[in-house]
């Protein structure tokens, strides 16, 4: 659905001036708006370090969250970040909403855009789901993408690159690990897409054949199933979670077997650079993507994601709804 979107309007995202109004994917986007928003966000992590941890940007501004599917970080993070901002936050409960009657996504975006929403923060199990509400609410709404079917999480992509930049610096010298279920992953999508965008020379995915899609390599990445060759001389490494929910058939044999062969210990981190940074989107499997000594170690930048995601949403958020048109 995604890519028929795209297709047919050009580059929903953008308003005539090629400013931001949507964010629905970091695919397509260039480096400048991409920077702009990393850039955005490091003004906001000073704003969450603050005794009143509050800016005017958003005053009077009504922002709608749309959980089609259940979040705990991603929600939570961009209520915060609504409410840092002075917006009016809304949460709608999906479960007891008119959609569980029968109500059309379309005819719901638009009972919801009567009622003066600003910005639609929006996550659903469809892949393409936030485009179509972005393409049929309100000329004055904006949409992010908190997440849709196995397609993007531009955010958390967004969040992953803010966190690499902190620690590393630069992008144009690393070398980046993604490892797991990629094939599910729209964190991947989006880390893969960001990270190439950026400049990273080398992005790497690691993992069992079943849990790699096919056409990575015409992304630029390099595509490994053996681990400990995977890992060798990274700067950053990704892990991602097992998503048993969107899986059919057995494309494991076993948590303990992915432990085995798959799973972050701190051996084989030991194969990357002695600063190499450990990442993950959560929720973590510990013990089957990775073990505990490795998530609560020194090099565990985990905790940190969550902490500037709040300020990359509160970036996302303010530049969208700042742009007309």
């Amino acid at each position: 659905m995604a890519n028929g979107i795209l297709g047919r309007r050009g580059h929903p995202q953008l308003n005539r001036n090629g400013e931001l109004k949507h964010l629905l994917t970091v695919e397509g986007l260039l480096r400048p708006v991409l920077m702009h928003i990393l850039d955005t966000a490091t003004q906001f992590v000073g704003v969450n370090d603050a005794d009143v941890k509050k800016v005017p940007l958003l005053r009077g501004k009504s922002v709608f969250n749309l959980f089609f599917e259940n979040s705990t970080r991603t929600r939570t993070t961009f209520e915060i970040a609504a409410a840092r901002l002075s917006a009016d936050v809304l949460n709608l409960n999906i479960n007891a909403s008119s959609t569980s009657k029968g109500e059309t996504l379309l005819d719901t975006i638009g009972n919801l855009s009567a009622m003066h929403a600003d910005l639609f923060v929006v996550r659903h199990a469809q892949s393409g789901a936030p485009y179509l509400i972005a393409e049929h609410c309100a000329p004055h709404v904006h949409v992010i993408n908190a997440g849709d079917g196995r397609h993007a999480h531009p955010t958390q992509g967004l969040l992953d690159m803010y966190t690499i930049r902190h620690h590393k610096g630069e992008f144009q010298n690393l070398t980046v690990a993604i490892v797991g279920d990629i094939l599910h992953s729209r964190v991947a999508r989006s880390d893969i897409h960001a990270l190439t965008t950026l400049g990273v020379p080398e992005v790497r995915a690691i993992g069992p054949r079943t849990l790699l899609p096919e056409g990575l390599e015409q992304l630029g990445v390099r595509v490994f199933h053996d681990m400990d060759e995977g890992l060798r001389d990274v700067d950053v490494i990704i892990m991602l979670r097992l998503q048993n929910e969107r899986m059919s058939g057995a494309l494991l044999p076993s948590a303990a077997e992915y432990f085995k062969y798959y799973g972050l210990t701190p051996a084989r981190l030991a194969l990357a650079k002695p600063d190499a940074i450990v990442m993950h989107p959560g929720p973590m499997n510990r013990g089957v993507e990775i073990d505990s000594a490795v998530a609560d170690g020194p090099q565990s930048v985990i905790l940190e994601q969550v902490s500037f995601g709040i300020a990359v949403r509160m970036a996302a958020m303010s530049i969208v709804a700042a742009t007309h048109g």
